[in-house]
Parts: C-alpha cells; sequence; structure tokens
C-alpha cells in the first residue's frame, strides 16, 4: 500500500508538472501568434492603403485616380476627397465609421466587428485626402482557433505521455528497490553475512546497496553482541551455581549442615554479578551524570588491602555504580594474580582521566592482550564478575579499557572527564 501510494504520488506530481508546462507553452505560443496574425493583418492593410494612395492625383482642381482598381480592391479600398467618396463601394455597415475615419485628419487603425480598418491622410495642396483600407480579419482568427485547438490537443497527450513514462519508471525503480528489500530482509534472517558489495555507488541505487549492507552490517552486529551477552552471563553465572552446587552436594553426603557462610557467599555473588550485568545494559541510558572518583574508588575497594595514589578531587562523567562496576572486577582480578600489593592511579589526559588498575604479579602475556576481555580467557584459576563484563560496561558506558602487557599486572581504564557547571 505504501509503495503504491508513493507510486501514485510521483506520478501525479508528474502530471502536475507538465500540466503547468504545458499550459505556460499553449499560453505563450497563442500570445506569440495572436502578435503575428495581427502584425500581418496591419501590415495587410498599409500595404492595400499605399497602393491606392499611389494613384492619388489633382488634375484640373479635381482629386481623381491616375489608374482605375479592379472591382475586388473597390470593395477593400476607398478614396475620400474633401469628406465626399470618391472610389470604392463601402459597405452599409461601415458607412458610419469610415466616414468618422475619413472627417479625422490623421492616419490611424480601428476595428469593427471582424474587420480591422486604416485610414491613410494622403498630402495634398488644396485638398483633403484620406484612402481606407479594409482587412477581413476572420481567417487569421480561424487560424489562431486552430492553432489553439492543435497546441491542447499535443499538450494533452503530452500530459498523458508524461504521465505514462513516470509511472513506468516509477514502478520499474520501485521493484529494484522491493526486490533488493525482500533480499536484505531474507539475509538479515537467514544469512546475516550476506551483503550486495555493489562497489563504490554510482547511482541512487548504489547508495541504497551501500545504506542496506550498512543495515545488515549492524543486525549482524547486534545478534553478535546478544551471543556474546548470552556467553558472558553463562560464564558469570556459572562458578557460584556450581560451588553453591558442590557445597550441597558435600553436605548431602557428610550428613553435615550446609555451611551459612559459603552460601551466603556465593548468593552475594550471584546478586553482584546480575546487578552488574544488569547496569551494563543500562549504562547507555545514564547520560549527563557524573560521581567523585575517589569515592567510587573505596566503594570498590571496600576494605581490600588496594593502595589509593589519586588527586584529592576527581571527577567524571559516569555515575558511581558503572565507577564501581568498572573497578571492582579489576581489582579482584589484580589480587587473585598480585604478588604482594596492588595499588590504584589516577592522572589527567586532555578531557579523560586515565585510572591504572596495578598489581605486582606476572602480567598479561603479550600474545594474549586483546584476548583477556573474551569469555573464558581468565589468566588464571579465579572467578568472580571476570573481564568480558568490565568490557561491556566500558563499551555501553563510552569507556576505554585495555590490557597492557608491561611486565605486570595492568589495566588501564580511561574515562570521560565531568565538565565544569555552567
Amino acid at each position: 500500500m505504501a509503495v503504491t501510494g508513493f507510486r501514485k504520488r510521483v506520478v501525479a506530481l508528474t502530471v502536475l508538472i507538465a500540466t503547468a508546462v504545458v499550459a505556460i507553452l499553449v499560453v505563450v505560443s497563442h500570445v506569440l501568434l495572436s502578435r503575428v496574425t495581427d502584425a500581418d493583418a496591419h501590415d495587410l492593410a498599409h500595404t492595400r492603403a499605399e497602393a491606392v494612395a499611389a494613384n492619388v492625383t489633382a488634375r484640373g482642381g479635381r482629386v481623381v485616380l491616375t489608374e482605375n482598381g479592379s472591382e475586388a480592391l473597390d470593395e477593400v479600398a476607398w478614396v475620400y476627397a474633401d469628406s465626399r467618396l470618391i472610389d470604392g463601394n463601402v459597405p452599409p455597415s461601415l458607412v458610419d465609421r469610415v466616414e468618422e475615419l475619413a472627417d479625422s485628419g490623421r492616419s490611424q487603425t480601428a476595428s469593427v466587428g471582424d474587420y480591422l480598418l486604416y485610414a491613410r491622410e494622403v498630402p495634398m495642396d488644396g485638398h483633403h485626402v484620406t484612402v481606407i483600407a479594409r482587412v477581413d480579419l476572420t481567417p487569421y482568427e480561424t487560424s489562431e482557433q486552430r492553432s489553439l485547438t492543435l497546441s491542447l490537443i499535443l499538450g494533452g497527450l503530452t500530459i498523458l505521455l508524461a504521465g505514462g513514462v513516470a509511472h513506468l519508471v516509477v514502478r520499474r525503480a520501485l521493484r529494484v528497490v522491493h526486490e533488493m528489500a525482500a533480499l536484505a530482509d531474507d539475509w538479515g534472517r537467514h544469512e546475516p553475512g550476506r551483503r550486495f558489495n555493489l562497489g563504490v555507488p554510482r547511482d541512487e541505487f548504489g547508495e541504497l546497496g551501500r545504506t542496506l549492507d550498512h543495515l545488515l552490517e549492524r543486525v549482524d552486529n547486534a545478534l553478535a553482541d546478544e551471543r556474546r551477552l548470552t556467553d558472558e552471563i553463562a560464564h558469570e553465572l556459572r562458578t557460584p551455581l556450581t560451588v553453591l552446587r558442590a557445597e550441597a552436594q558435600l553436605a548431602q553426603l557428610s550428613g553435615e549442615p550446609v555451611p551459612t557462610e559459603a552460601v551466603l557467599s556465593e548468593v552475594d555473588r550471584l546478586d553482584t554479578a546480575i546487578t552488574t550485568l544488569l547496569r551494563a545494559a543500562r549504562a547507555l541510558t545514564e547520560k549527563g551524570t557524573r560521581c567523585d572518583l575517589r569515592s567510587a574508588a573505596q566503594q570498590a575497594i571496600a576494605g581490600r588491602a588496594v593502595e589509593v595514589a589519586f588527586p584529592a578531587k576527581v571527577e567524571v562523567a559516569v555515575s558511581p555504580e558503572v565507577a564501581v562496576s568498572l573497578l571492582s572486577p579489576l581489582l579482584d582480578n589484580g589480587l587473585r594474580h598480585a604478588r604482594s600489593r596492588v595499588w590504584i592511579t589516577a592522572r589527567n589526559q586532555g578531557e579523560a582521566i586515565v585510572v591504572d588498575v596495578l598489581d605486582d604479579g606476572p602480567g598479561f602475556d603479550p600474545a594474549e592482550v586483546d584476548r583477556v576481555f573474551e569469555v573464558g580467557v581468565t589468566g588464571g584459576g579465579g572467578y568472580g564478575l571476570g573481564l568480558p563484563v568490565v568490557r561491556r560496561i566500558a563499551a555501553s558506558a563510552g569507556v576505554e579499557v585495555r590490557a597492557i602487557a608491561d611486565g605486570r599486572g595492568h589495566v588501564e581504564v580511561t574515562l570521560p572527564a565531568a565538565r565544569a557547571a555552567a
């Protein structure tokens, strides 16, 4: 329905534009033709009057014609001398107007019904001579009417042709778009890796193909992201659930009660994992927040043996919950691998605050430094929220986090600095 409506709108717009253009052309051509025919009629009247005036002369005190005109000329040209008709036959319907022109004493043009009258004064001493010529305008008007009718017919055919061509062209173009959209939809569901790959766009369809390729790429990335999220959730929740099950089975076999402290510890770990994953999902909606980084770091440390070397006041443009969720897993990771010391520092770097979480452990393998944030890569036998969730929270909150292989445990977190209040 939407495609059909769009096609109708395009065709209607084409017809409207064609109608306007044709109307303008018809009006302009008709006006030009009218001017041309008027000019031809005036020229003919002048020519007739000049031809008759050339034969008017004075003899013996009288005005006469040196040559007798034909009867046809007598019907379209008349000579008046001293307000008296001396040559030609004036139709009764024109007598009054012709005599008025003859007595006017000047050359002029007038229209009477379907006729054009032209009065020409002939200079002659002692006499007032006027030659009046008549031109029938009926053939000119008939020619104009026929020309207008033909123009309207051709204009109507042009409008119909424009509408038909627009319909065919738009239909063909939209068929291509429909086919591309159907293919993209099918690929998105069954073959997300397929692409149009039309190369450098040479026209609008090339642009559309590239746009659809980008759309399919985003769909593919979204599906991959969802798969990663599922893997991360399974990875983060499997360990505490396994511990709880092991404690329950051990208590069942030994006949002793389940250790309350172990159960509560694992339940807390589950709660922390779920809370952190929810924060990762909601981090994108937490815009315009800010927190004191030192205070967030103290919450993340929570009494653990970690040294802090922060400036007195450092504010970052993330929520306190996100900052704690980022730092806490990194500190857990450092404490698991450190020999004796874990410390955390902060420094300004342009419009960002760089936090370094360090320990004196063996550090990251340079060959694995790009994989430490992947699910299942722990770098040891530890457990907890893990680095994959840190990467997800960082990506959601617009934070950069990376591991550095410099012979010690070193993770660098780049947080946006909070802007000063206006």
